[in-house]
């Protein structure tokens, strides 16, 4: 018995999925455990393996496809297994000759043809002296799921209709578009990137706002001279799904905020000495994990609810202010920047939170983490000390209105009691929306983390 495959659903947030690769091909015999195809969301890359044994029957969608989830992508049985039921394109499939037939006088005749093969006649603005535009059944539902706009196809059919070939010519030479920017688009849009910032190099929305409606001609000529007097001697490298995505959100960030930035510093002796006794004893209890970074999350998650400007989100003519702390913590990935929640982090214990902050970033960095986990924070914690940056700028993630840096621990001297002392000092950065809180409630909060972070054993015990 055949059984369809389906795109799964990784986490609820996304709506589909990019196939980046097919491991086996259509005709193979596979096994429970043997990899189909690699898929991506905007955030991570999947595998998704086989369940039951038998033969590939058929492959729905090609590489490079965006498929909606619950979709199905491909079909497993035996052969003479019917797959035609499972095909998620049957209400496409229709029989399209690729003709245009001769209007039809008889009433039924022409309801037969209007569920068959009838031209769709779609407005058109340009092109046409006749403003309309002849397409194939199967060309419109090839294009609509490409994302390609029909106006840019070249008509190869009979009495100037598109057919198949033609948007498959498209796809393969023009731009696809994501759905929303499919709507938003109008011929003036001549000067579109080459490849968009969405998935799988698709035009959104944002490629439609930032792309400039004259003078691009001369920008272009400027731009083909500079590239002709520089040296060819360079590595392109395309920019990752994820990649595109960051940069669009930095953009965004600093573009439509009003960001400020306090640096700030505090005594690290007392948490140097928590983790010291946590490395020397903890080891039987499993709290030899626990890391500073660990302890700077804590401390922030009890100190967030005093200050809830900060642990907000804003919504242009209003505020979300939130009751729990909901803190995303920024990882390194080869991928790119991912930034993890830890739900209810105020409601954990250090080790809890230690754990978990392990958890999440191991699956970050291994690309296999749940987009759901990587949305709903309400503040932001990113630490470059390990790398040894002092004190540094963070961006902003919005709707959030603050995020904290961690610096590196250097040691400076002070007075105390008359005499010179040497101490560790770590550096705090704190970056907040100007629009929804003001200079002195924030630096107010970093005063009283320094203080929770200082005196770290007396905030263990509260």
């Amino acid at each position: 018995m055949a059984t369809p495959v389906i795109m799964p659903r990784q986490g609820l947030s996304v709506e589909s999925c990019i196939i980046t690769k097919w491991h086996k091909q259509k005709g193979d015999r596979v096994e429970p455990g043997d990899v189909l195809f690699t898929y991506e969301t905007d955030k991570a890359t999947f595998e998704e393996e086989a369940q039951h044994s038998g033969i590939l029957l058929e492959i729905f969608f090609e590489e490079g496809d965006d498929v909606p989830v619950l979709t199905n992508v491909c079909v497993i049985g035996e052969e003479g297994d019917d797959v035609s039921q499972y095909s998620p394109h049957k209400t496409e499939d229709v029989k399209d000759d690729e003709t245009v037939e001769e209007p039809l006088q008889s009433g039924s005749q022409a309801e037969v043809e209007e569920e068959s093969d009838t031209p769709t006649i779609v407005p058109q603005e340009q092109d046409n002296e006749k403003g309309i535009i002849k397409i194939s059944p199967r060309a419109r539902n090839l294009a609509k799921r490409a994302g390609v706009n029909i106006e840019h196809a070249i008509p190869t059919g009979p009495e100037g209709r598109i057919i198949e070939r033609d948007i498959i010519d498209l796809m393969e030479k023009g731009k696809v578009f994501t759905p929303a920017a499919m709507d938003q688009y109008k011929p003036g849009f001549s000067d579109l990137p080459a490849v968009g910032t969405g998935l799988g190099g698709r035009v959104t929305t944002y490629d439609l706002e930032m792309a400039p409606k004259e003078e691009r001609a001369t920008v272009d000529s400027a731009e083909e001279k500079v590239k002709a007097d520089i040296s060819s001697d360079f590595e392109e490298v395309k920019l990752t799904n994820i990649r595109k995505v960051i940069a669009r959100t930095m953009h965004q960030s600093l573009a439509n905020t009003a960001q400020l930035t306090l640096n700030s510093s505090f005594d690290a002796t007392d948490i140097l000495n928590f983790r010291a006794k946590l490395k020397g004893k903890g080891q039987s209890l499993g709290l030899d994990i626990i890391t500073i970074n660990d302890i700077i999350l804590y401390a922030v998650s009890r100190t967030l609810l005093n200050h809830k400007e900060l642990n907000a989100h804003f919504l242009e003519d209003s505020m979300r202010l939130y009751n729990t702390v909901n803190l995303g913590v920024a990882v390194d990935t080869p991928r790119g920047l991912m930034v993890p929640t830890i739900i209810n982090a105020e409601k954990k214990s250090l080790l809890e939170i230690s754990k978990e902050v392990k958890e999440l970033a191991s699956a970050c960095q291994s690309g296999t983490i749940n987009p759901d986990l990587l949305t709903n924070g309400t503040f932001t914690v990113t630490n470059l000390g390990v790398l040894g940056v002092e004190s540094f700028t963070p961006v902003l993630n919005p709707p959030q209105t603050g995020i904290l840096g961690v610096g590196s621990i250097v040691h400076r001297i002070r007075e105390v009691h008359g005499e010179i002392e040497n101490y560790p000092a770590m550096g705090l950065s704190l970056t907040f929306d100007h629009r929804a809180i003001d200079g002195a409630p924030a630096a107010r909060f970093l005063k009283e983390l320094a203080e929770n972070l200082e005196n770290f054993s007396l905030l263990l015990a509260k």
